[in-house]
């Protein structure tokens, strides 16, 4: 096969695999959480009022987060029309351009291992997951990714070219969430200096041109969103930035070691492996051997995966989507790891690939048991269960057989993608009714439509801002809250808990109110409510 083929070849199968894992079924359930309808809707409002530089929600501006993913969802609402799928388009582009960028930076600083370490990151549980949803998360750690690929080729080979990469992809992944991109990097890479001493290193990475070219692509649209609206220092940096990391300002504590269980599930399938490759990187370290090109990278990778974590577990406010930019380091050490041990002719220990194969194909059996779980809130032990943890472990004693034999390690990447082509598979077929049933108020919004065909303003009454978030968007309308005196005068419709009829009533005070439905899956029922009588109609 000569080069060119090969190329093209590797190319159409990264295709593939990136339209199968991060496309496919975008919109087999609807819009789950808080953030996917509210970010959603967001963009929907921007593009309405042909608006580039103030997020709006209702028509309030919305200074959260900074604008890059509310743009790439505004240009997909123009081009494919406002849908779940064309709201999840910007974290699946953005997922696949970060795995051609992994592909080319080891094609060309390590080659031979280039598909297999790109197809790794690809299958991260943690990076399928983002790819899919509509939020920031993968817009930032495809930047961020991008930025330190690029800022390492620069350290190895010294052209300007990258370096001038690295400070524009910086400069996008502070359009994407904030702050934190310029910030995590600059840490990562103090540290790598320090490291390997060489401290000069740092002196000849603060270029003025590249400078520059980040301020050029992050600081004008932080100006206009400063000028139009005077409160966006003190509710984005202030508020959510600082405040968010030093308090718990918004109820997301966790334990100081929570992003170590929520890195190593969102490694899966590659969790021993990573754990493998990076104690081999520690003990290399340790032992104070010369630093080669190969070690330094891996090196880097570790500090990489490393440092988000111990950065946000300082954080008082944490989720698991902060550590995402960790993600692909672990991938692309895995992918070392593997390359040099081939290259030695080493096979792999016993007790690495048995812990492996399960790891691997564990995830497919909870794939096929996802209804059971969701509607049950556990695992459930029935016939369905023995045949899915059957079917699982046959698989990794297959996978286990495979890695033993002893060209195993070649095989490494194509038996390991198999459980997890099954797994994304199982859920987009299995699951899906299910996710779109318990966690997302799209199914909640068409019955009420059904139910409702004057399009009547809603309000909610002691519900989920995730319930509230959700049918704003699908309804693409105002949601009013009971709770917080916002009765609407008017004839309307609300949705509450099973059984509160009473406290809808009590609320309404006194006006007609007629029980439509309920949406069980969710424990939710809905009512009319009749207008408000004037004292002069009396």
């Amino acid at each position: 096969m000569t080069e060119r083929s090969r190329l093209l070849t590797d190319w159409l199968l990264l295709a593939g695999f990136c339209g199968f894992l991060f496309f496919f079924g975008l919109a087999h359930f609807g819009l789950v959480g808080a953030d996917e309808p509210r970010y959603a809707q967001i963009a929907r409002e921007m593009l309405v009022r042909h608006d580039w530089i103030t997020p709006t929600l209702d028509g309030r501006p919305w200074l959260e987060k900074p604008a890059l993913y509310y743009w790439q969802a505004m240009l997909a609402y123009h081009i494919f029309g406002v849908s779940d799928s064309a709201a999840r388009l910007p974290s699946a582009i953005d997922a696949t351009l970060m795995i051609f960028a992994v592909y080319y930076f080891l094609r060309r600083f390590r080659p031979g291992f280039e598909l297999d370490g790109a197809l790794m990151t690809a299958s991260l549980a943690g990076v399928i997951g983002f790819a899919r949803a509509a939020s920031m998360d993968m817009p930032l750690s495809a930047a961020f990714t991008i930025a330190l690929l690029a800022w390492f080729a620069w350290y190895e080979s010294g052209s300007k070219c990258f370096l001038t990469l690295f400070y524009a992809f910086l400069g996008l992944g502070m359009l994407a969430k904030g702050p934190v991109a310029p910030v995590l990097a600059a840490i990562i890479i103090v540290v790598f200096v320090l490291s390997i001493r060489s401290t000069a290193l740092l002196a000849r990475t603060l270029w003025l041109p590249g400078i520059t070219l980040f301020c050029a692509v992050a600081v004008p649209w932080y100006v206009a969103v400063q000028m139009r609206n005077p409160e966006f220092f003190r509710v984005f940096i202030l508020e959510h930035n600082l405040a968010r990391f030093r308090t718990n300002l918004y109820h997301h504590t966790e334990p100081l070691w929570y992003f170590v269980p929520v890195l190593l599930l969102a490694l899966i399938p590659w969790t021993m492996f990573v754990v493998a490759a990076a104690m081999e990187v520690a003990r290399a370290w340790w032992q104070r051997r010369a630093i080669s090109s190969t070690e330094s990278l891996n090196i880097f990778l570790v500090i990489w995966i490393l440092i988000p974590v111990i950065f946000f577990s300082m954080s008082q406010s944490k989720l698991p989507g902060y550590i995402l930019p960790a993600l692909p380091a672990g991938a692309l050490l895995v992918a070392e790891y593997a390359r040099t041990r081939i290259a030695e002719n080493a096979r792999s220990d016993i007790l690495l690939t048995s812990l492996h194969s399960i790891v691997a194909s564990l995830p497919l059996a909870l794939a096929m048991m996802l209804p059971f779980i969701l509607f049950q809130h556990r695992i459930p032990w029935n016939r369905w269960a023995a045949v899915s943890f059957a079917f699982a472990a046959v698989l990794a004693i297959g996978i286990a057989l495979t890695l033993r034999a002893p060209a195993g390690l070649r095989m490494l990447r194509l038996v390991t993608l198999v459980p997890v082509v099954l797994a994304v598979a199982a859920i987009l077929r299995l699951g899906a009714p299910s996710l779109d049933a318990t966690l997302s108020a799209r199914p909640l919004a068409e019955q009420i439509t059904k139910a409702d065909n004057r399009r009547l303003p809603l309000a909610v009454l002691l519900t989920s801002r995730e319930t509230e978030y959700g049918l704003q968007f699908y309804r693409n309308q105002s949601i009013a809250r009971y709770e917080s005196g916002q009765v609407p005068s008017g004839e309307h419709l609300v949705v509450a808990p099973e059984g509160l009829r009473k406290g809808v009533e009590k609320r309404a005070a006194g006006r007609r109110v007629t029980y439509l439905g309920s949406f069980a899956a969710q424990g939710l029922d809905y009512y009319w409510v009749g207008a408000a009588v004037s004292s002069g109609s009396r």
